[in-house]
Parts: structure tokens; C-alpha cells; sequence
């Protein structure tokens, strides 16, 4: 419908191709986004694994679709409001599975009547590093680029 709009395009600078630039960063949120669908093809890959009971596996699902929009609003227009949900729930999801990770008195991550990871060769516990990690850093991304909004609204 953009193409047929005869709305006037708004003066500023332009790309070569005569699109106007955007205002504002754009690889930060495009980068935020796609770390975020990571995080939910993580957790859909998780799901469909069957390693997981079933209610954690339908609470992986529950939690990849409610990313899933602000992902795309990420994407889109970088949201202040999807971004601060990005960064509560990768900062909560990081705090879980780093109390799974460390446990009661090291007990380690366990699920469904399995030994705790702890228990096995280790690879479980490298897992929750890693998911860990992966949160901290979609939870860094998006708080880093809510400071850079608010800075560039001024």
C-alpha cells in the first residue's frame, strides 16, 4: 500500500535506492531480535525434544510464543515496551536456570526423575551455562539499546 500512498515522504537524508534513513539505530535492534528468536527456537527445539516433562515442555512453548511478538515489534520499530519485556523475562529465565545450574547444596539441574545433571558427565551443566549465557546476553542487548533510545530521543 506504501507504494501507492501518495502521503509526502518525510525531508531528510536518503539511502542510494531513495528510501529515507531511519532515525535511529537499526543494527542494535535487528540484533536484539534475532538473539531473541534464537532464545525461542532454543526453547521450541527444547520442547519438541522430549528430554523435558510434559508441562516443561508445554511451558517452553508458552514462553517461546509469548516472545515471539515482541520479537517481531523488536524488529519492526524497537519498542521500548517489548524491549523491557525482553530484558524482565531474559534476566528472570537467566535467574532460573543459574538456581537449576547451582541447586540446593550443588544438587544440580533434574527433570522428570532423572539424576541431576550434575551427576552425569557434565554436559548438562554446560548446557545451563550456556542457556544462561545466552540469556545475559539478550538481556545486556536489550537494556543497552533502551539507554541508546533514550539517548537519542533527546
Amino acid at each position: 500500500m506504501a507504494a501507492t500512498s501518495v502521503a509526502a515522504v518525510p525531508a531528510g537524508p536518503t539511502t542510494a535506492a531513495g528510501r529515507v534513513r531511519a532515525k535511529g539505530p537499526v543494527l542494535h535492534p535487528r540484533l536484539v531480535a534475532v538473539v531473541t528468536a534464537v532464545s525461542c527456537a532454543a526453547h521450541v527445539w527444547l520442547a519438541a525434544s522430549g528430554r523435558h516433562g510434559t508441562w516443561l515442555s508445554v511451558l517452553m512453548l508458552a514462553l517461546a510464543a509469548v516472545c515471539v511478538p515482541c520479537t517481531v515489534h523488536i524488529w519492526r520499530h524497537g519498542r521500548v515496551g517489548a524491549l523491557h519485556q525482553v530484558t524482565a523475562a531474559a534476566v528472570a529465565m537467566a535467574a532460573l536456570h543459574a538456581a537449576l545450574l547451582f541447586g540446593a547444596g550443588g544438587a544440580g539441574h533434574a527433570h522428570g526423575g532423572q539424576p541431576p545433571s550434575s551427576a552425569g558427565a557434565g554436559s548438562g551443566s554446560m548446557d545451563l551455562l550456556l542457556v544462561v549465557a545466552l540469556e545475559l546476553t539478550t538481556a545486556l542487548l536489550a537494556a543497552t539499546l533502551v539507554a541508546r533510545l533514550r539517548r537519542f530521543a533527546r
